[in-house]
């Protein structure tokens, strides 16, 4: 069965792509010949998802799902959040949104933040919502290079690696993204065993 990723961030597919199974095939975006970038101009994680992928379903009436993450800082009021891809401007420049969420968070002592990710999913015309939440700590220096965003600061609860310093596959075991998929991937399969 094949289901469409409303997303051409090559990273993002990638994640996706280890995390998924069944007999489902993940089609990306530039799979099905759609290179547009899709606006995301909602004020929530679920309205930037659920558009997404309303977007891409009006236009080829297919099984879709899209996601949307953001990093929300506690000593920023839950910033970048929503704006997490552009914290820094228009250009999404993953470096220039570090230095200005390490530059915000110079001296502060309070670094408690957390990753949440929602994927809306159109299936058979019907939209369903799945969260992933992983708390845990920014650091006040980039480490790693691995991963991508804000993964180079950001060390998950309970653990002393940043994202970008674990492997893939430690990484697909607990992050936000992970957590998310995993209820997807769930919720997709017992489709499938119908």
């Amino acid at each position: 069965m094949e289901i469409i990723f409303a997303s051409n961030n090559i990273n993002k597919i990638h994640e996706i792509r280890n995390l998924l199974t069944g007999k489902f095939i993940l089609l990306s975006l530039q799979d099905i010949g759609m290179n547009e970038d899709i606006p995301e101009n909602e004020m929530t994680l679920e309205g930037n998802a659920l558009h997404k992928a309303r977007h891409i379903y009006n236009a080829t009436l297919k099984d879709v799902f899209a996601d949307d993450t953001g990093l929300e800082v506690e000593e920023l009021d839950g910033q970048p959040g929503v704006h997490s891809a552009r914290f820094a401007g228009e250009n999404k420049d993953p470096d220039a949104n570090i230095r200005k969420l390490l530059s915000l968070l110079e001296n502060n002592e309070n670094r408690n933040a957390r990753f949440r990710t929602v994927i809306a999913l159109i299936y058979k015309g019907k939209e369903y919502i799945f969260e992933g939440i992983i708390n845990g700590t920014i650091l006040s220096e980039k480490r790693g290079r691995k991963g991508f965003g804000y993964d180079p600061v950001f060390v998950p609860e309970g653990k002393i690696l940043t994202f970008a310093e674990m492997e893939l596959s430690e990484k697909n075991m607990i992050s936000h993204r992970a957590l998310a998929f995993e209820k997807l991937n769930s919720f997709l399969s017992e489709l499938s065993n119908r």
